[in-house]
């Protein structure tokens, strides 16, 4: 068993063995900081789905009301006048055939990768490095898309993209400590929200069964899935 450290300890003090509102914790999580860095609050879920069958794989992506307090650097695979569409809304790098050679030669620098439906053969052609880099563009997500200007802004100002693993578990990251309680609360609803809107239909019983919020050094407060399956 893992040593536990005395600063992890500390923290464990302050939170109390129950599940907390989610105004509570959003107060609360602001005083688990403990890093010398701006650290991130993630929030964690267990969805009663079956991502084995097709209609209750959930995927997606939000745009978080306050950002989630990181710089995003945005790649995009366009042709033509697509391109010029792409810089002017802001992608760091925009390309086709040389950003997929530098792709394939182990050069990736951005965060998120964009791709207008035209471009998506020259990006399969990589698909084996960007999958397991969680960077392969999807229409659910919206990186698939000839409205490269909504993407990109999309990407830069605060969108979290979200799936469910095989055994129903999903994180997302937030914010970061360092913004207000209700900035927080602000983001965290968005993210409820859309994922209580991908509920399928088919998904029986409790939807949320376990939630918590932590920073990136911090133990985890549980929540309250009864209020979290009230967001719309």
């Amino acid at each position: 068993m893992a040593k536990v450290s005395k600063r992890y300890k500390t923290l464990l003090e302050k939170i109390e063995d129950k599940n907390y509102s989610l105004v509570d914790a959003c107060n609360q999580v602001k005083e688990l900081k403990s890093a010398k860095f701006d650290e991130s609050v993630e929030v964690a879920l267990n969805l009663n789905v079956d991502p084995r069958h097709a209609d209750q794989m959930i995927r997606g992506a939000v745009v978080l009301p306050n950002g989630t307090g990181k710089t995003v650097r945005v790649a995009v695979f366009a042709k033509g006048a697509k391109m010029d569409e792409a810089k002017e809304a802001g992608a760091d790098i925009v390309g086709n055939d040389e950003l997929a050679a530098d792709i394939q030669a182990g050069n990736i620098n951005f965060d998120v990768l964009i791709a207008t439906p035209d471009c998506m053969g020259i990006v399969g052609k990589v698909g084996r490095i960007l999958g397991p880099k969680g960077l392969m563009p999807n229409p659910k997500t919206g990186t698939v898309t000839m409205d490269v200007t909504k993407a990109v802004s999309d990407a830069k100002g605060g969108q979290v993209t979200y799936r469910v693993d095989k055994k129903g578990n999903m994180q997302a990251a937030v914010g970061k400590v360092s913004f207000s309680t209700e900035a927080i609360k602000e983001n965290v609803e968005a993210f409820l929200s859309a994922i209580n809107k991908a509920k399928p239909s088919t998904a029986k019983g409790r939807y949320i069964t376990n939630a918590a919020i932590s920073l990136t050094m911090s133990p985890s407060i549980k929540l309250d899935t009864t209020e979290l399956m009230e967001i719309k």
